[in-house]
């Protein structure tokens, strides 16, 4: 008797520990049944669509880490940090469509510290032996410049000019104009073409890049970056120099120039282009001479020039082969003209590398004269 007593009382324990435990299991089942919606879960979600929500989630974080990498305003120098990195964020979503795809391009072309050399072009000036070819020749044989030629950004203004752009250089990158139509292009729609190219430049100080500007009929025989000094905000090529690189009334020549991007040259290129409409029918470089006083007095721009001698033109140039870094066919009207006589530059520079040392000194430039008679 004392025998059963004994094992009826184990199964009794053992029944009421079976019971507990599987009223405990219930009751967290439950539970888990009821926290489920709060967390986002349900319990008819499959493995599958998991993963899909897993897989959604690490594409939108993908998607965020591109957009900072191309919207995110770079670091700048000093108290302009905070200023650019806002006004980044916000004009990068005003502009997106006129200026799609700018900042990759002007990241993958960019130098180490932030800098981009610009020209733009057209159809007429990239058609093959046209300019863009000698504009690219130039790198190529000059002394210390082809190593720069990664760091060139063709900028295109027409589909056409962009193929080609492809079929000869690595970056390239076509800018849309709202608002002009190629078919039917007159000499409004070519000032809209001139000034458009002010406000991408504005664009790419805003994203923090600086810039080196040339026309593509520069031809570039050494490096322009060596007479570029830290102080100024803007360094501008002359037509007419009077021998001070700080004189304010030297006339400028907008198509070579460097900017660094600070809030100085960001209010001063926004001056600039909104000045269009008080002077109808010119272009940027006229009114840039007029406005020029206005934007050091009260913008308070650092602008320098560059002498002749070493960033010459057809305009003014230096007679010393030793000294001459770039050379610009301004003063020139006419795409055949300026072409013979940009091939008449490059065929005095290779002949003056070829010379021994000791001769150098008696190589003399031929007058350029198709463009000046």
């Amino acid at each position: 008797m004392m025998g059963k007593a004994i094992v009826a009382e184990a199964m009794a324990r053992q029944a009421v520990s079976f019971v507990l435990g599987a009223a405990t299991a219930l009751t967290l089942v439950m539970l888990v049944q009821y926290r489920a919606p709060a967390e986002g879960l349900s319990s008819a979600w499959t493995h599958g669509q998991i993963s899909r929500s897993r897989s959604s989630d690490e594409q939108y974080h993908r998607h965020n880490e591109t957009a900072r990498t191309v919207h995110q305003a770079p670091s700048v120098s000093g108290d302009d940090h905070d200023l650019h990195q806002a006004d980044t964020i916000l004009k990068g979503v005003e502009e997106a469509e006129e200026f799609r795809g700018l900042a990759v391009a002007v990241s993958r072309a960019a130098m180490d510290d932030r800098t981009v050399i610009i020209t733009c072009v057209n159809q007429a000036w990239v058609a093959p032996g046209s300019l863009l070819d000698l504009f690219l020749e130039s790198f190529r044989i000059g002394d210390g410049t082809a190593r720069l030629l990664p760091h060139v950004l063709v900028v295109t203004m027409d589909p056409a000019a962009h193929a080609r752009c492809l079929a000869v250089h690595r970056h390239c990158y076509q800018h849309t104009i709202p608002g002009i139509n190629l078919d039917f292009f007159g000499p409004e729609e070519w000032l809209d073409l001139v000034w458009s190219k002010l406000k991408l430049q504005r664009r790419i100080l805003e994203l923090g890049y600086g810039f080196l500007f040339t026309d593509v009929d520069v031809m570039w025989l050494r490096d322009p970056f060596k007479h570029v000094t830290a102080y100024a905000d803007m360094t501008i090529s002359s037509d007419n120099y009077f021998g001070d690189p700080d004189y304010i009334d030297n006339l400028p020549n907008t198509g070579f120039f460097h900017m660094k991007p600070n809030r100085r040259t960001i209010a001063m290129t926004k001056l600039w282009h909104e000045s269009r409409s008080s002077y109808p029918g010119l272009n940027e470089q006229p009114v840039f001479n007029v406005i020029k006083t206005r934007l050091v007095a009260e913008l308070g721009v650092r602008l320098r020039y560059l002498d002749p001698v070493h960033m010459g033109g057809f305009c003014s140039y230096g007679k010393d082969l030793g000294k001459i870094v770039t050379m610009h066919a301004n003063c020139c009207v006419g795409l055949s003209k300026k072409m013979r006589d940009l091939r008449g530059v490059l065929d005095d520079w290779r002949n003056y590398t070829m010379l021994p040392s000791w001769e150098k000194h008696r190589a003399e430039w031929t007058v350029p004269g198709a463009c000046i008679k």
